[in-house]
């Protein structure tokens, strides 16, 4: 049976302008990064996709080599969008990213033109699209010159293979450099993808303000610490979980003592507030000046509705704040900090 969007699916959701673009993104966009893989899409995977769109969720976001295996994600989004929401292609906001390993060989990763441009002709086709709205430069490439990956992103832009053009995971040294590159040649930055949340604050040394100064929109990915902010983790690692998988990206060593005594305090404080942990990191994050949206990844409908929930108390007390910020140490997460760290 094919797919009927739910007609009042903008009544709810609220949207924020990205930068200083006439673009919007709802508060909450979706993440393929886990859960969409594989030779065929899970039946509840799909559904997940269905009830973001139905909640007002317009942005979904992907990754050349999101799975796994690489690609399959990309492949199971296409045979969705050919299917079921082509005909809601000008209400989506889609992106996809080149910059980590994707195939053999010398030009399978990093941020040359060749590995760039070949990625996105690739992402284009596995995702039945003749455009995507945004295309990210995936991660900064210390040995390839950032003329070149703007040389790539300028030629993706210029075809009308993207719309916008974004970056993820740049320290804020690197944003300045691309940005006054890409400025040079009359094209805007749109968008900063970074990890973010209550135990990776590492945005708010400089980044944040130079996102703000520079007029660029942020989404914060990993706002949930890839689940180990919510309520999951507080008595140890249960069986059906990330950190039990056997391809995986949360290590169980960052499920440290101090992470758990750190996730207990600020589910305390969420308590209090009338939420879960998960809806007050997600409002958390939001609260930053320099967010534009909040990119989750779930397993299935109760995550999703429960992560959409978090919009229902979106305001904080100084209190409260001075009282998070006391307790959300840094855990030693970011698994992305040598992109960030040039």
């Amino acid at each position: 049976m094919t797919y009927k969007a739910f007609e009042k699916r903008y009544s709810e959701m609220e949207y924020r302008k990205c930068g200083a673009s006439g673009l919007k993104l709802p508060l909450i966009s979706l993440g393929l990064w886990h859960n969409f893989g594989g030779k065929t899409i899970n039946p509840e995977s799909k559904k997940v996709l269905f009830k973001a769109f139905d909640l007002g969720i317009t942005h979904f976001d992907l990754a050349n080599n999101y799975g796994p295996p690489y690609g399959s994600a990309e492949a199971n989004f296409g045979k969705i969008m050919k299917r079921d929401l082509k005909k809601y292609r000008d209400e989506l906001i889609i992106s996809s990213k080149a910059g980590y390993d994707m195939w053999d060989g010398p030009y399978g990763e990093w941020g040359s033109k060749k590995h760039v441009i070949a990625s996105c002709d690739q992402s284009l086709k596995r995702m039945n699209l003749d455009y995507v709205d945004i295309f990210y430069s995936h991660r900064f490439d210390p040995n390839t010159p950032l003329e070149e990956t703007a040389d790539a992103l300028e030629s993706i832009y210029r075809s009308g293979k993207a719309q916008y053009i974004g970056i993820s995971s740049y320290s804020a040294k690197q944003t300045k450099k691309m940005y006054e590159i890409l400025n040079s040649r009359n094209i805007k930055i749109l968008i900063h993808q970074p990890s973010y949340s209550l135990i990776n604050r590492w945005i708010e040394k400089d980044l944040t303000k130079t996102l703000i100064n520079k007029g660029i929109g942020c989404i914060a990915f990993s706002p949930l610490a890839q689940g180990m902010l919510s309520e999951k983790y507080l008595k140890g690692i249960p069986k059906v979980s990330r950190a039990n998988q056997k391809i995986t990206s949360l290590l169980k060593n960052l499920i440290s003592a101090k992470n758990i005594r750190t996730i207990k305090d600020l589910n305390i404080i969420a308590k209090k507030r009338g939420q879960s942990l998960a809806q007050m990191s997600l409002a958390w994050v939001l609260n930053n000046k320099a967010v534009t949206s909040a990119l989750i990844g779930v397993r299935n409908l109760k995550q999703l509705n429960e992560n959409v929930a978090s919009l229902n108390n979106l305001d904080f007390t100084k209190s409260e704040l001075t009282l998070i910020s006391k307790k959300a140490r840094e855990g030693n997460i970011n698994l992305w900090l040598a992109s960030s760290n040039h």
